[in-house]
């Protein structure tokens, strides 16, 4: 039986380039990981478990070791009262994932999957965008319109600079998540994701 490799993304992650280059390199046979995990913030190291990761955004090569992954991994949760991503994150730190699983894992850099908890800084470089630190729906869905606008304006812009043979002398500069980073005053716990 031929197993799946497969992504799971959250709904508020936008993709402006197709992430399958970066995830499985260019003659889908470069990667060797076997998970590879968004992060809210990137140490540098693609292999370090000490990264802030987020679930909102993996890709997994099934094998027989990303299932004692998951079934180690919903099995912890539903013995805790802890929230999925906070289970993986002390699988991830406390080495179960590489040491105890065999798990080949790559946390991935903000530079290509990016997100709201660190600014998207090359526009020629990311992939996606996920709308995380933030509060509220109707904040995440406000910046990321702003974002998709944006976008469309950065791709107006090197079309104009690709007829022209020219590239403007000021760079390109995102909007801010004005309503994800306004939505931490709201203070009503009941609006909180």
């Amino acid at each position: 039986m031929r197993r799946a490799t497969w992504l799971l993304q959250d709904a508020d992650v936008v993709w402006l380039r197709n992430p399958f280059p970066i995830l499985i390199g260019k003659n889908k046979s470069e990667t060797t990981e076997d998970f590879q995990i968004s992060t809210d913030v990137y140490n540098g190291d693609p292999h370090s478990p000490e990264h802030l990761i987020n679930t909102g955004f993996y890709y997994v090569r099934s094998n027989n070791q990303t299932i004692r992954m998951f079934e180690s991994w919903y099995g912890r949760r539903d013995n805790s009262s802890k929230k999925e991503q906070d289970v993986l994150l002390e699988m991830s730190r406390g080495g179960v994932l590489t040491s105890e699983l065999g798990v080949k894992t790559r946390y991935l850099d903000t530079a290509w999957f990016s997100g709201f908890c660190s600014d998207i800084r090359d526009v020629e470089q990311v992939v996606t965008v996920h709308a995380n630190c933030c509060r509220s729906i109707i904040a995440k869905v406000k910046d990321l319109k702003v974002v998709i606008g944006d976008w469309k304006r950065w791709k107006m812009l090197a079309a104009h600079w690709k007829a022209t043979g020219r590239r403007r002398a000021i760079p390109f500069r995102w909007t801010g998540h004005f309503g994800c980073w306004n939505s931490w005053n709201n203070h009503n716990v009941t609006t909180q994701l």
